[in-house]
């Protein structure tokens, strides 16, 4: 059975801290982002101060945000002492890898994002790896125009760098009342971690379970190989976990986590289902599937995506691919270029 929540803001990106449950603040923090604009922060009490999950986007003007929400609570900034990040995303750590310094916050996430983490040099492409990967996908030309591509001024400059430590699945972070405990979920990247409260009912979900999105596969700096099986066993093992009320980095609260990953996993089910009509009518790369699938809510082709997110669509679709040849559905050949795929 799942805890019972405050009323939550008919729109959920309202500024402010807004009561989840006892001892628990959800706070929507802004994005320089088109499209996803903001995060949500999550306030608790530890031990020795507030622990913060997933503080946002290091800028001024979410720093501000968090000091008015935090003073409507009655705390500081120099209330935290610790942050937990659910990923390395900027969205998620780069405020409270700053903090590190300025404050003198401690800062954990997922002994996986350690990859991705460690890969990050600002004076190198943004995605360092791709280019390799995109080629491989048949995507030859989306690959040269990725290696040029300059990175967003809003990205310029990030601090950024390892935590204070990592996490592992199952370690328990202690509050004041009760405790976390860390679940491994990693599929959106390595490491990805979400964070169970028993005593309260509720799983910090970070990017793994989205109430109105269906978060990106592997969309990292060093993503591995197989991010869709990473993924659907995520799922799985938050499905074998009790019920809870689900607390999403990016949309509403809602009442139950299970019934969010059900319609998840029956996502992927009906895309692995088109990607391999896709593939029987002939198309034999990645690349050639992506090009004739529609993509987003408003269904649209994959050259009128901006160009990371088409980055993000062909690595999706190798990640369906992968499995329809684990599941016996196709099968795949290596040429010294690229990976091409047939139905079985």
């Amino acid at each position: 059975m799942t805890a019972e929540t405050a009323e939550q803001p008919a729109d959920w990106t309202e500024p402010g801290a807004h009561a989840v449950t006892s001892g628990i603040h959800r706070i929507p923090l802004p994005l320089p982002l088109t499209g996803l604009t903001t995060v949500n922060a999550y306030v608790l009490e530890g031990p020795d101060g507030l622990v913060l999950v997933d503080p946002g986007w290091q800028s001024d003007v979410n720093e501000q945000a968090l000091t008015v929400a935090l003073g409507d609570l009655g705390h500081r900034l120099q209330d935290i002492s610790t942050c937990l990040a659910t990923h390395h995303h900027w969205d998620h750590y780069t405020q409270a890898y700053a903090w590190r310094d300025s404050l003198g916050i401690s800062l954990f996430t997922g002994r996986g994002e350690q990859h991705s983490i460690s890969a990050y040099d600002r004076h190198s492409t943004r995605f360092p790896e791709h280019q390799t990967l995109l080629a491989r996908c048949g995507a030859d030309d989306l690959a040269k125009r990725l290696q040029t591509e300059p990175a967003p001024d809003y990205e310029t400059g990030m601090p950024f760098g390892p935590p204070d430590g990592w996490l592992d699945h199952e370690d328990r972070i202690a509050l004041r009342h009760g405790e976390l405990e860390v679940v491994a979920t990693p599929g959106h990247t390595r490491g990805h971690t979400a964070f169970a409260h028993a005593t309260a009912g509720v799983l910090f979900s970070g990017d793994h379970v989205l109430p109105r999105i269906t978060p990106s596969l592997g969309f990292e700096l060093s993503p591995e190989p197989r991010p869709l099986r990473s993924f659907l066993r995520s799922l799985e093992l938050v499905l074998g976990r009790p019920d809870s009320v689900l607390l999403p980095a990016h949309g509403p609260v809602t009442t139950s986590t299970h019934a969010r990953v059900h319609e998840l996993l029956e996502h992927h089910r009906e895309r692995l289902d088109k990607v391999a009509d896709v593939l029987t009518a002939g198309a034999s790369t990645a690349y050639e599937v992506a090009e004739q699938l529609p993509w987003t809510r408003h269904q649209r082709r994959l050259d009128h995506l901006e160009l990371e997110h088409q980055m993000s669509a062909v690595m999706e679709i190798e990640a369906h691919l992968d499995v329809l040849t684990l599941l016996g559905r196709a099968s795949s050949t290596e040429t010294p270029s690229h990976r091409q795929y047939l139905p079985a």
